[in-house]
């Protein structure tokens, strides 16, 4: 068997025009979906729109802090207690969903008064919006314990 002597002063050109050529084409490729010469994937709202899935249950909810450091899920229609989040419990996945909306309010100069809409469709997928900052969050896409950490907020709570 014959050993070649690679040399140590010169990166093989075949690996480097290999990589440019990946390159080139994700950048082509991505340039492609977004003006248009090649349709991109639809979103989880435009699937269930063409396939005319149907909202079957939406809340108006609002996330009021407590001073025990607990947090109330109201909803704004009637007033009712939507769910309660303990403090210092371990529902992680609501309250880094709150907070990342909290940030895109803040920056967006409005305030904690405005509702959130959490809405099941009729295939299951469960949503989050934020009329406020035209937000939108496809809960199913994280899994399903965290999707059902905001089901309990509707008024089926977690029945299917």
């Amino acid at each position: 068997m014959q050993h070649r002597e690679i040399d140590s002063g010169r990166f093989p050109p075949g690996i480097l025009f290999g990589a440019g050529a990946m390159i080139a084409a994700a950048l082509l490729s991505t340039a492609a979906v977004r003006t248009g010469v090649i349709a991109g994937l639809p979103s989880a709202t435009e699937a269930r729109a063409s396939a005319n899935i149907a909202a079957v249950e939406t809340r108006s909810i609002r996330f009021v802090d407590r001073t025990d450091g607990g947090v109330d899920v109201v909803d704004t229609a009637d007033g009712s207690l939507a769910g309660r989040i303990a403090p210092g419990s371990l529902n992680g996945f609501v309250r880094g969903v709150m907070r990342g909306l909290a940030r895109d309010r803040h920056l967006s100069h409005v305030g904690r008064e405005q509702p959130f809409t959490l809405t099941r469709y009729a295939n299951g997928a469960l949503t989050l919006d934020d009329p406020s900052t035209r937000r939108h969050i496809e809960l199913g896409s994280f899994g399903p314990t965290n999707r059902a950490a905001f089901r309990v907020f509707l008024k089926s709570g977690v029945r299917a």
